[in-house]
């Protein structure tokens, strides 16, 4: 029973082979050269020859601030790509697990957001995203439509990274305090995919819809960065301690807002799938162990 998975390059997409590889799970990896999901024909022709048992959506256009200059470029790929690949799974009679993001809400939540709260989104990559699952809905009743946040892992860029590059190069961080919302890692994003491919698959899957998930506990990007400094130095990633200073988001001035508030309520995945989200830390453990594996 295949599995078809888009953006196969990206940092979800490069987890997903990993885990599916370890565990014998047949899988036909596309990235965008293999498939691009803003050509139609491209997409049915894709689905009609691979006959997979159920499509993973990893692809997408992520770029929060150039997508304040793209924004065509932004909805052909996150809506009409997504469009495509519900309107084939349509024809072909399987599911979709699609990819969305924290960003679809406006951040100004007291409480993490629920999957039934209002959407309103405050950028274009934001409006892209939920436009895209809007496409999945009006096309495909049995889909899962997965909102993740503050996404890091071992491949591609990302903000852990991007820290111990820093913490590299610099004495001290300015990182900003008044963002909060829940760091995660992309290997538990891909083990999550693949617990629900097996259940759709061998158990067939009630509770179609949309769901939360993301690490635990609720942190800001400072207290983040901090836990990247010091994780990185016990990892040996880092070769002397950086001090970390809190700043205001006005302090940081980016094209695209973020989102004050990105925490996502999960209790609804853990109800209906029983899985629980993971704490974050184990996953930046996980994601700087592999890194100092590599770096040997």
């Amino acid at each position: 029973m295949t599995l078809l998975l888009t953006g196969a390059d990206g940092q979800v997409g490069r987890e997903i082979q990993r885990l599916a590889l370890q565990d014998e799970q047949p899988i036909v990896a596309l990235n965008r050269g293999g498939l691009d999901i803003t050509d139609t024909g491209a997409v049915r022709q894709v689905v009609q020859e691979t006959q997979p048992a159920l499509i993973v959506n990893a692809a997408a256009y992520t770029a929060v601030d150039k997508a304040e200059e793209e924004p065509a470029l932004a909805l052909r790929v996150n809506r009409d790509g997504a469009a495509n690949l519900a309107q084939a799974a349509g024809e072909a009679g399987i599911p979709l697990i699609h990819l969305s993001t924290d960003y679809v809400f406006d951040g100004t939540s007291p409480r993490p957001y629920l999957e039934t709260d209002p959407v309103a989104p405050i950028g274009v990559y934001g409006h892209s995203k939920w436009e895209g699952e809007e496409a999945v809905r009006k096309r495909l009743h049995h889909h899962l439509i997965i909102r993740v946040s503050w996404v890091f892992g071992v491949h591609g860029n990302n903000f852990v990274k991007t820290m111990l590059r820093l913490a590299r190069e610099r004495e001290a961080l300015k990182v900003v305090a008044d963002q909060r919302g829940g760091p995660t890692y992309a290997g538990h994003i891909a083990a999550l995919i693949l617990n629900l491919y097996g259940r759709v698959i061998e158990k067939g899957a009630t509770g179609w819809g949309t769901y939360h998930f993301c690490g635990s506990p609720v942190t800001s990007w400072h207290a983040f960065a901090e836990a990247i400094v010091r994780t990185g130095r016990q990892k040996g990633l880092l070769d002397r301690s950086v001090a970390v200073h809190p700043i205001t988001t006005a302090d940081y001035p980016t094209r695209a807002r973020r989102p004050a508030n990105s925490a996502l309520d999960c209790r609804k995945v853990d109800a209906y799938f029983g899985i629980h989200p993971k704490a974050w830390q184990t996953g930046l453990d996980e994601m700087l162990e592999r890194l100092a594996k590599e770096a040997a």
